[in-house]
């Protein structure tokens, strides 16, 4: 087991307008990546048992494009990379960058919100999902005009800031694979009711465990993994 020093950042463009860059919460995200891979385990798991990662909400791809140069610089580290997003925008973007990084079609790209349209075949296929999801309440951040954009689609979780993502938990049952240790990876935000949200996630057969946290201006950003509960 060696760890592996240097994973250079991937390149990416921008889309302000309509596409959410990549910002502290998907660098914690990333950076908890970075220390939790090494040329044998991800977070623990064997690297050989690592079939398919989705990268759900991918927005420009870097998460998505993070893993594949993890995939390029660890021998044993080969699993299918799946990025999806319910723009279109962000699916062009994200194909995009994939150019600009030299991944020209190794990343499959899904447009689709949440698993709607994914294929049968994907299934209880996935091994690891990270999903860095809208996690604020829309009556803070409602736009003045009433009209929702494309660009509010990457905070507005919901009036409690997490129905998009209680959605997302039910949906996702039934695409990680049973026959592994299975996980999801995602943040949330001090700005929603966190006791509430963890008795649901309970109620919904998912285990949580805290793994790290940044605090940017007023609110705190966390990062757990979920794993299905053992019946």
């Amino acid at each position: 087991m060696s760890k592996i020093k240097i994973f250079p950042d991937p390149i990416i463009d921008y889309d302000f307008e309509n596409v959410y860059r990549p910002a502290d919460d998907t660098y914690l995200i990333i950076d908890y990546f970075k220390v939790h891979i090494d040329s044998d385990f991800f977070d623990g798991i064997p690297l050989e048992t690592i079939r398919n990662i989705l990268d759900m909400g991918t927005g420009t791809g870097y998460i998505a494009l993070s893993l594949q140069i993890m995939k390029a610089k660890i021998p044993k580290f080969n699993p299918n990379i799946y990025a999806s997003d319910i723009l279109e925008e962000a699916i062009h973007l994200s194909k995009h960058n994939e150019k600009l990084n030299n991944f020209e079609r190794e990343i499959t790209f899904i447009n689709s919100d949440l698993f709607n349209s994914f294929p049968i075949t994907l299934k209880h296929s996935f091994d690891v999902i990270v999903f860095n999801p809208p996690y604020l309440p829309s009556f803070n951040m409602m736009q003045k005009d009433g009209n929702k954009k494309n660009i509010d689609y990457s905070w507005n979780g919901g009036e409690l800031g997490f129905e998009t993502f209680l959605r997302f938990l039910s949906e996702a049952r039934s695409y990680l694979n049973f026959n592994s240790n299975s996980r999801i990876y995602y943040v949330c935000s001090s700005r929603i009711n966190l006791n509430l949200l963890n008795d649901l996630i309970s109620q919904k057969g998912y285990e949580r465990t805290y793994l790290n946290k940044i605090h940017v201006f007023l609110e705190d950003i966390y990062l757990y993994r979920l794993e299905l509960k053992c019946n």
